[in-house]
């Protein structure tokens, strides 16, 4: 059996599912614009930088959360993934997670990306098996904080190796292991799999990707 996992902003979407939960959230008028779409995209232009900090980016990202019964919250984001996130799902990255999934690949998204926000396109995408961030939650509600470790960086090495134990796996139990990313973050994780592949990189992976002879390919039209 084979592993493949995928990235899912700018990776499979062509474009960012956290960024644009914020942004719609700002566009319903649900949070305020002059106090969150600034903020918004200073904390997407870190995570292209690599020096976002993870912590301070989810207190902001998972406060909406908190301030909203979960009813309420499924209702907005069924409207996210109309306005949103279906646009974002190309031919290109449908064609690839289906050609993966007629082989009998065990298909993984391995995302920053909090798994309120995800779960629902990953379902969307026909992908069973989703590690993400998890938002803490308490009697059915999201309390703001995180559970366990975010899934970013090295943590997503991390979630991914407790993902595989929990299954009584290894990277040893797959005959081949493939990784497709597009951002530098996802470096740590992409040297564990015997088949990294560069997703319509960022500079800093796609020069890494060409240094190392890794495949660089485009998801997009």
């Amino acid at each position: 059996m084979n592993l493949v996992l995928f990235d899912l902003d700018n990776t499979l979407l062509s474009g960012d599912s956290d960024f644009e939960w914020s942004q719609f959230l700002v566009e319903q008028g649900i949070l305020a614009r002059d106090l969150f779409e600034a903020k918004n995209l200073a904390f997407y232009e870190q995570y292209k930088a690599g020096t976002l900090n993870i912590v301070e980016f989810l207190e902001f990202q998972l406060k909406p959360l908190a301030q909203n019964s979960r009813q309420v919250l499924d209702v907005w984001h069924a409207e996210f993934m109309r306005i949103k996130v279906r646009p974002m799902m190309g031919a290109q990255a449908k064609a690839l997670v289906a050609k993966h999934r007629a082989a009998g690949d065990l298909c993984v998204i391995v995302t920053a990306t909090n798994s309120f926000v995800t779960a629902p396109i990953a379902r969307e995408f026909g992908i069973e098996h989703l590690i993400a961030t998890d938002p803490e939650v308490v009697a059915g509600e999201f309390t703001g904080r995180v559970a366990g470790v975010p899934s970013f960086r090295e943590g997503k090495v991390v979630r991914m190796e407790n993902w595989l134990a929990q299954h009584n796996w290894s990277w040893a139990s797959f005959e081949r292991t493939w990784f497709y990313s597009d951002s530098m973050n996802d470096l740590p994780l992409m040297s564990k799999v015997s088949d990294p592949i560069a997703v319509d990189p960022d500079a800093t992976l796609r020069a890494h990707a060409l240094q190392a002879a890794w495949p660089v390919i485009s998801l997009r039209a």
